[in-house]
């Protein structure tokens, strides 16, 4: 029989999308306590069928699937912009491809004006009206309404009609920053969007046996397997060498490994490829905050994503990407090493208007992954960097840096990096780093 939780959860999966949730509601009318429902909200807010707007309040929202690439969403903007919606709620959760100024007559925003587009327009009620028949959004500026029959037909088109206090420009200007974020975010790939999920994951319970090991190793080719109890929270992980010369009739959780490591849904995928490598294991349980299993990430999973995340087009601009962007290869001259060329630009210093120990760190970095790419040494995961030296580099000053291989085996390597300025030794460091193998 369904938990009281699990029963809540499933009542609000059920809501027509758009509708408004509210703890005192659920309550009253699935008969459970105002504490059992404010947690299932929560909880379906982490699943994503449900999401909380300022001003709006908390929505039942179509689930969708996380892309590779964030979009930004007409539900977002109404955060950023501090704003209300009018008109065409059941449209928050559609995706923004560009906006448009409207500060042009109508025939000419007819031309400009696409679906999926985020009208950005003063007190116009014939512009609003023109937007929302050709599938785009508006954005009242000015904190001015519109027309009754504008809003009835943002609902009936499930296209949001917004409205700001904020002028046109402010407005333009905030919108374009977090398009711009966003392109940036995309990088960040997280482990929620390449775990395996629960219901593909083979897992035993705390209460079977070291021959249901062998049944499931047998129909699945594994050998590591997450542990959980009734409730399915983690518990353990349970591998071929726990079960070695154990007798088939011993339970599980006799032979298991308690408290293993875990990882959250939030974590980046970068952060577990370091804790993979450093820890040596190859598959990791994906857990919530009370430890309920919700999936797995293996070592093949972390390889792929990192070889999707290269592939990516990169629009927005990171300060790592900029530095990267200054690093040119220079062949070695008379049998020598290649050796690095970089010019430091004004955003790479500090207050005191030198080179920022920050950047030296990224350029050290930057020129060990170039190194053993040319080596190749692919998926390099930089344990650590000591960095014993730095003279003060001064702004347009143009460096040349030297990466030597000081020892280098099939899984790990280190690197001393020297930094000269006009032929004079400026900076070094060494660095530690591990490769990570399929």
């Amino acid at each position: 029989m369904a938990t009281k939780h699990e029963q809540i959860l499933k009542y609000i999966e059920n809501l027509a999308v758009g509708e408004k949730i509210s703890v005192r509601k659920i309550a009253k009318n699935l008969s459970v306590s105002e504490g059992t429902a404010y947690r299932a909200i929560k909880d379906a807010e982490i699943i994503g069928f449900v999401s909380t707007i300022k001003r709006v309040g908390t929505l039942r929202i179509e689930r969708k699937q996380k892309d590779s690439i964030e979009k930004l969403t007409f539900a977002e903007i109404v955060n950023m912009i501090d704003g209300q919606v009018l008109g065409g709620r059941e449209g928050l959760y559609k995706s923004l491809n560009k906006f448009v100024i409207g500060a042009m007559t109508v025939e000419a925003m007819e031309r400009y004006t696409e679906a999926g587009n985020l009208l950005i327009v003063g007190n116009r009620v014939s512009a609003h009206e023109l937007a929302l028949q050709r599938g785009a959004a508006v954005l009242i500026t000015g904190g001015f309404d519109t027309s009754d029959e504008v809003k009835r037909l943002a609902d009936q088109k499930e296209l949001p009609i917004l409205s700001t206090s904020y002028d046109t420009f402010t407005v333009a200007t905030m919108i374009n920053r977090a398009i711009y974020d966003q392109l940036i975010k995309k990088e960040v790939v997280l482990v929620e969007d390449i775990l395996t999920p629960l219901d593909k994951t083979a897992y035993l319970e705390t209460t079977q046996k070291v021959e249901d090991w062998h049944k499931l190793q047998e129909a699945t080719s594994h050998s590591r397997f997450p542990v959980v109890n009734k409730s399915l929270r983690l518990t353990g992980m349970i591998t071929s060498k726990d079960i070695l010369e154990k007798n088939p009739s011993i339970s599980i959780e006799r032979v298991m490994t308690k408290n293993p490591l875990t990882v959250g849904p939030k974590m980046s995928v970068a952060s577990v490829a370091h804790m993979m490598v450093w820890e040596s294991i190859e598959v990791i349980p994906v857990v919530k905050d009370d430890l309920t299993l919700i999936g797995i990430v293996s070592r093949q999973d972390i390889l792929k994503s990192m070889q999707m995340i290269q592939k990516q087009p990169q629009v927005g601009e990171t300060i790592d990407d900029t530095i990267t962007a200054q690093l040119e290869e220079r062949s070695g001259q008379n049998g020598e090493e290649a050796v690095y060329e970089f010019k430091v630009t004004p955003q790479m210093t500090s207050s005191l208007g030198t080179l920022s120990y920050g950047v030296f760190t990224q350029i050290v970095c930057d020129v060990v992954q170039q190194k053993l790419f040319s080596m190749k040494k692919r998926n390099v995961v930089i344990e650590n960097v000591t960095m014993y030296y730095l003279k003060p580099v001064q702004m347009d000053a143009s460096m040349t840096i030297k990466p030597r291989v000081l020892e280098m085996g099939r899984k790990a390597g280190k690197l001393d990096v020297e930094l000269y300025l006009e032929g004079i030794l400026a900076g070094k460091a060494i660095v530690a780093c591990q490769m990570m193998e399929r």
